[in-house]
């Protein structure tokens, strides 16, 4: 299966997650966030970098392969049961998230953790646990210059 990334040219030749705190995961905890689609790779940076011009960055796109089997999903009627509104970030289900990708990486049970996202409708995001015995079966299959469109700004 491929899955996508756009991230900063200089952190596009390795998979390494920030452990920066966000949707599924605490401060501290890494993990590797990546997309279904290209375009949604592209919506996710311009909702997450804060007012930063995204035409003038220095981007690349990672085309990543992981191997088929060895995931989770993670429903969206799991999520609606914590908070009708669970995408949101200004309530207590972003601690759940959290919670929820907290676990799955201490459990190292699968590679990899489908999720909703919470900006598109019927799109996904793939949680990479750079922990798992599986782990090093995760290749980059290519990296691409990236140059978002003048008119994308990140918000």
């Amino acid at each position: 299966m491929l899955i996508y990334r756009i991230t900063s040219t200089k952190y596009a030749q390795k998979l390494i997650g920030s452990g920066s705190a966000a949707r599924w995961n605490s401060n501290g905890v890494f993990m590797i966030y990546a997309t279904g689609s290209v375009a949604l790779a592209c919506l996710e940076n311009a909702v997450h970098r804060n007012g930063a011009d995204l035409s003038l960055g220095d981007y690349s796109l990672m085309i990543i392969e992981v191997p088929d089997g060895s995931s989770r999903e993670v429903t969206i009627n799991e999520l609606t049961a914590i908070h009708k509104e669970w995408y949101r970030v200004d309530n207590e289900a972003y601690q759940r998230t959290q919670q929820i990708g907290d676990q799955w990486i201490a459990d190292r049970e699968t590679l990899l953790l489908k999720v909703p996202s919470s900006i598109v409708q019927y799109e996904y995001n793939y949680l990479i646990n750079p922990n798992h015995q599986e782990f090093s079966k995760v290749k980059i299959q290519d990296v691409q210059k990236f140059v978002f469109d003048e008119r994308i700004k990140a918000g």
